[in-house]
């Protein structure tokens, strides 16, 4: 079995890497579940197949975008562990 101990300037250029995918999804999970559904209102105005343009961004879009938020997590947070070579095998 490899040895997965980091030295501290490896492991703080993790953590770097790590928390900048962190707060990137976050700021996006913020827009789409806040700032999207807040603006909703005004976009009733426009209608598409019956439906009010402000219930798909809300509703739809959201859950879309965080579905695809979820599995671009795993795949860059893979892709920084293997980097560093903490991966699980």
């Amino acid at each position: 079995m490899a040895d997965k101990t980091l030295s501290l300037e490896r492991r703080e250029a993790y953590w770097r890497r790590t928390s900048r995918l962190m707060w990137t999804i976050m700021a996006i999970w913020f827009v789409f579940g806040f700032v999207v559904p807040a603006i909703a209102p005004a976009l009733n105005t426009i209608v598409i197949l019956g439906f009010p343009l402000g219930f798909y961004f809300a509703a739809q879009g959201s859950l879309i975008v965080f579905v695809v938020l979820c599995f671009w997590n795993s795949s860059a947070q893979n892709k920084i562990d293997e980097e560093f070579g903490v991966a699980e095998d």
